[in-house]
């Protein structure tokens, strides 16, 4: 049993000792289709659930600083989402050049608030035909009558990667219309083939094991039931789900934090990678 663990922990740990290739692979990513300037990677949730985090996070774990570009909230939710307009956020190394994917950050969904326009803006956000800066509105879709309106979006203005991004300790407390958004908005871009991943955030609230180490991600039961949960309700495999802790209150980078998180981006330019060499979406 003792030799088990052991070897539990080894493959354990060694997930860990994975940053250095994680970053390389990333950086010497290139687009090999000439259409595509850069890898469209489009956020959707829920409010609260830390997609304006995940951002930073990101930019964090590449540049090894905190970095705070995107406007999150606090810890305990503002109550409404604080990103109101389409914002493109370019992802930058240590050398500060720019990698050739963009993360699109858009307005959080209110569960209290869901209507079809919140899905119809999605699927448009997607399809490229909603340009930056535009600013969402909740009572009603984005129209081809909108000067934000793109009505011939190029192959490069579409998303390659829709990006769920919820919180695991909210999963149990999640209303039956935001799932049931979600699973709508994931039926709808299926049909047009196009890879779709969620990103679980806030691991070390939900699991206090994993709030004390967060290597313990892999072996936690309570994490686990939580992504499975999220699997059944979105439809989005278990292969596709990635659990991650965003840097908040953190003053310096380290090195559990940016392995987690650039996993799953990992994951994200590989399935994204997939559907750059196909083409546009229709």
């Amino acid at each position: 049993m003792n030799t088990l663990k052991c070897a539990a922990c080894r493959e354990q740990n060694n997930k860990f000792r994975q940053k250095g290739t994680l970053k390389k692979n990333l950086e010497s990513f290139s687009v090999r289709n000439t259409d595509v300037r850069n890898v469209r990677i489009l956020l959707a949730g829920q409010i609260g659930a830390g997609k304006s985090s995940f951002i930073n996070s990101v930019n964090s774990a590449f540049q090894g600083e905190i970095i705070n570009e995107a406007l999150a909230g606090s810890t305990f939710g503002a109550g409404f989402s604080l990103t109101k307009y389409l914002t493109m956020y370019e992802i930058r190394n240590e050398r500060g050049e720019v990698l050739p994917f963009v993360i699109s950050d858009m307005m959080g969904l209110e569960p209290e608030k869901l209507s079809g326009s919140q899905v119809d803006d999605i699927i448009s956000t997607i399809l490229g035909h909603v340009m930056e800066d535009y600013k969402f509105k909740e009572s009603k879709a984005i129209t081809s009558e909108d000067e934000y309106y793109n009505k011939n979006p190029s192959v490069s203005d579409q998303t390659f990667c829709l990006v769920y991004i919820i919180a695991a300790e909210s999963v149990n407390l999640i209303q039956r219309p935001l799932f049931e958004k979600l699973k709508m908005i994931h039926q709808i871009i299926s049909e047009k083939g196009l890879p779709q991943v969620i990103v679980m955030t806030k691991v070390d609230e939900a699991c206090p094991l994993v709030k004390n180490d967060l290597k313990k991600i892999y072996t936690s039961k309570k994490i686990k039931k939580l992504m499975e949960k999220c699997s059944i309700e979105v439809g989005v495999p278990m292969t596709n789900i990635f659990p991650v802790k965003n840097y908040h209150d953190e003053i310096d980078t380290n090195d559990e934090i940016d392995v987690l998180i650039l996993k799953a981006v990992d994951q994200i330019v590989r399935s994204a990678k997939v559907k750059v060499a196909k083409g546009a979406l229709k």
